[in-house]
């Protein structure tokens, strides 16, 4: 890096609280005043129920992305990681979503396959929490997704080698710019056989509904080992 692309310390702005005071959290307060969530009313399952209301974020109120959801992992060590990602499919088999496998999170679910998926739907004074185990998908339902993707994000998952530290932005635009040279607009991309899915098995799944003074709805489905779900009200 050149002297003049560095900007040091004594040419930094110094920050100025009292010029521009960040907010305070704790004055930050809302009421939910949502209906309330009784187990009278939910689905037989969680993929039933986690339907429904995903109708309601993206149907009635169209919610920004409401397909995006916090996936976190741990590596062997115990070592915590979050991230936002954006769910791709869901049905009984589980919640599914697609990455580098060489990434932070692909590295960590190889290690440890344990996982937790957060829907955070504030709008709506929603959550929808699971947790389960993530195993990778096959290889042609990989390739099946992979051809629906918009032909820059293709190029996309191979320019990136994702969680890797780069020199710059301006040498991974020069990765895409010679990948888009190689596969114009129109010409198949191959799937990268580092690129592909993780399908979610849950294990349990809860459903929270706010509610005026924190008196909020909490509602987990839980496995049964035999097969099944029961349902559990847990105290907000």
């Amino acid at each position: 890096m050149r002297q003049d692309d560095h900007v040091s310390d004594r040419d930094a702005v110094p920050y100025d609280p009292a010029a521009e005071p960040a907010p305070d959290p704790a004055s930050m307060r809302k009421q939910y005043r949502a209906e309330g969530l009784d187990a009278s009313n939910l689905a037989a399952t969680p993929v039933e129920q986690f339907a429904r209301w995903f109708r309601d974020a993206a149907v009635e109120a169209h919610l920004f992305e409401p397909n995006a959801m916090v996936v976190s992992t741990a590596d062997a060590e115990g070592r915590p990681s979050s991230r936002t990602v954006l769910l791709k499919q869901f049905d009984e088999r589980g919640f599914v979503f697609y990455t580098n496998y060489d990434s932070r999170k692909g590295r960590d679910l190889a290690e440890n396959p344990h996982v937790s998926l957060l829907f955070p739907w504030h709008p709506m004074a929603r959550q929808v929490v699971v947790r389960g185990v993530a195993a990778r998908t096959g290889r042609d339902e990989t390739a099946a997704y992979f051809r629906t993707r918009p032909h820059g994000s293709q190029l996309g998952a191979w320019a990136s080698a994702q969680s890797t530290v780069i020199a710059s932005r301006e040498g991974l635009d020069a990765a895409y710019a010679e990948l888009e040279a190689r596969y114009p607009e129109g010409e198949q991309v191959p799937v990268p056989p580092h690129w592909g899915g993780f399908r979610v098995t849950p294990e349990r799944v809860e459903f929270w509904q706010g509610r005026l003074n924190r008196l909020h709805d909490r509602l987990a489905y839980v496995a049964e080992p035999t097969g099944g779900w029961r349902v559990e009200r847990l105290s907000p």
